[in-house]
C-alpha cells in the first residue's frame, strides 16, 4: 500500500478535498491507498471550510477532515508528497531536504510532456543547490540564478487554484481541477503497480 500525503496552506480547502476525493476514487477503483493531508500554515484540529465540505457531501464523502500542520512525522509516513502549489512544494523542500526526491506538486507528478518533466527535474535540482549554497553562507552564481528564471518562465503553472474566502462556483472549479488531476494520478499508479 502506498501512502500518499496532500499539502496546501491551511489544510482546510484544497488538501482535504483531494485527500476526500481521491480516497473514494481509490477505493471505487480498487487500488490500495492511504491518503493523509496537511498544511504548511496550519492550527492543528481546524475543520475544513464550509464549501469544501459541502463539494465533499455532494459527493457522497462523509470523511470528518480536520486540520493538520505539515510534520516530519507525517513526511517520514508519506512514500509521496503531493502539494497543490509550487511555493507549497518548495517550502516543503527547505524544511525537509532529505525528503525532496518524493515532493512533487499534484499537477507535475501526472505531467506526460518529457520535456516538461525534463525542465521540472532541472529546476529542482537548481533550486536545491542555490538553497544549499544560501544556506552554507555561499554565493550563488548570476548564470544559476539566470538559468531558474529561464525555466521558470518556460515551465506551465503546476499550482491548483486557491478558493480560500471565494464563492461556491470558486470551490467548485478547484474541485473539478483537483479531480481531473486525481484521474491521471491513480491512472499512473496503477500502470506502475502493474509493471
Amino acid at each position: 500500500m502506498k501512502n500518499i500525503l496532500f499539502v496546501c496552506t491551511g489544510n482546510t480547502c484544497r488538501s482535504p478535498m483531494a485527500e476526500g476525493m481521491l480516497r473514494k476514487l481509490s477505493k471505487q477503483r480498487g487500488t490500495p491507498l492511504e491518503i493523509r493531508s496537511a498544511g504548511v500554515s496550519a492550527v492543528d484540529g481546524m475543520p475544513v471550510s464550509h464549501h469544501a465540505e459541502s463539494i465533499l457531501r455532494d459527493q457522497d464523502i462523509q470523511d470528518r477532515l480536520v486540520s493538520k500542520p505539515l510534520t516530519a512525522q507525517l513526511v517520514e509516513w508519506a512514500d509521496l508528497i503531493l502539494t497543490l502549489t509550487q511555493s507549497h512544494k518548495q517550502y516543503a523542500i527547505r524544511q525537509f531536504p532529505h525528503a525532496a526526491d518524493k515532493m512533487h506538486t499534484l499537477k507535475e507528478f501526472v505531467e506526460d510532456d518529457r520535456r516538461v518533466l525534463e525542465d521540472l527535474q532541472e529546476q529542482d535540482s537548481l533550486y536545491a543547490t542555490l538553497e544549499l549554497a544560501r544556506s552554507l553562507g555561499r554565493d550563488v552564481s548570476d548564470s544559476d540564478r539566470e538559468r531558474l528564471i529561464e525555466l521558470r518562465q518556460r515551465i506551465p503553472s503546476f499550482d491548483i487554484s486557491d478558493p480560500f474566502g471565494g464563492s461556491r462556483e470558486e470551490y467548485e472549479a478547484t474541485a473539478a481541477e483537483i479531480r481531473t488531476a486525481l484521474f491521471r494520478l491513480l491512472d499512473k499508479l496503477e500502470s506502475e503497480r502493474h509493471k
